[in-house]
């Protein structure tokens, strides 16, 4: 069992699979990329879905889409696989209460990137689903059961309050303790700014779905929690929705070239 278990450990750390899990980060930045530039379009008319299956159906339309598309969802496949592999032999100098937190964290990331790649694998296969219309039809599903309207109003708040940390970690650049920075002034420079400003867009973002989870709930309307796409429309229907908007649009790119570049700097 022992042999096994450091034969896994030996695995996750070859150059190999760490050049796979490192793609994943830039698959990701490509899709928030893709998020934020249909975010964009949103505000000065009509756009696809701004989320990611937006993003994954834009993917496909293009020349060799589905190949990317299967690329996306073995190199999601492979960060999962590295961030739970850093739940189990990660992080073992650490003292014991920073350690859970940091276990935690690459648990909860594993299981992200990993939901993503079956997402990948989904529109690859040609399959892909309207992700905004499948969490409303769970949101009315949930609603039904008992504690229903209480457990969507507990995941709101969850999220949003992952929306507020996203801008605490961007506010506070705790986000470069996961980089190796480059030793250039100006590309380091490049990548705080990129990394403030993505972090604090993407956690506007997150609070604003949280916050229509909850809105929704208590209102008795949860097919209109329609997720990110949901949460980003409505915010085009504010009074100088345009203004709002744009800067949000533009910050999720800016996340998603920080994801780009977290692929060649993050600390692995």
């Amino acid at each position: 069992m022992k042999d096994a278990a450091e034969a896994v450990e030996d695995a996750s750390n070859s150059r190999a699979f760490v050049v796979a899990a490192r793609t994943g980060f830039t698959v990701s930045g490509i899709l928030h990329v893709l998020i934020g530039a249909i975010a964009i379009q949103l505000a000065f008319g009509k756009a696809p879905k701004a989320d990611q299956s937006g993003a994954m159906g834009e993917l496909a339309t293009q020349p060799a889409g589905y190949i990317l598309l299967w690329l996306g969802t073995a190199a999601c496949v492979a960060l999962a696989l590295w961030q739970l592999s850093e739940v189990v032999f990660g992080y073992r100098r650490m003292k014991t209460k920073a350690k859970l937190g940091k276990k935690l964290s690459a648990g909860g990331q594993g299981i992200v990137f990993l939901a993503l790649a079956l997402t990948f694998a989904s529109f690859a296969a040609g399959q892909g689903k309207n992700s905004g219309k499948t969490t409303s039809d769970a949101s009315v599903q949930i609603m039904k059961a008992p504690l229903g309207p209480q457990l969507l109003v507990a995941v709101g708040a969850v999220i949003a309050i992952v929306g507020i940390v996203f801008v605490a970690r961007g506010m506070l650049l705790s986000f470069t303790k996961q980089l190796n920075m480059p030793t250039s002034r100006t590309l380091r420079l490049a990548v705080t700014v990129l990394g403030v400003v993505g972090y604090v867009a993407k956690g506007i973002a997150l609070f604003l779905v949280g916050l229509l989870f909850v809105v929704t709930t208590l209102q008795a309307r949860p097919e209109e929690s329609t997720g990110l796409d949901g949460a980003l429309r409505a915010v085009r229907e504010q009074p100088y929705g345009v203004y709002l908007l744009t800067p949000i649009g533009v910050g999720l790119v800016c996340y998603g070239l920080y994801q780009i570049a977290k692929s060649r700097f993050a600390r692995m």
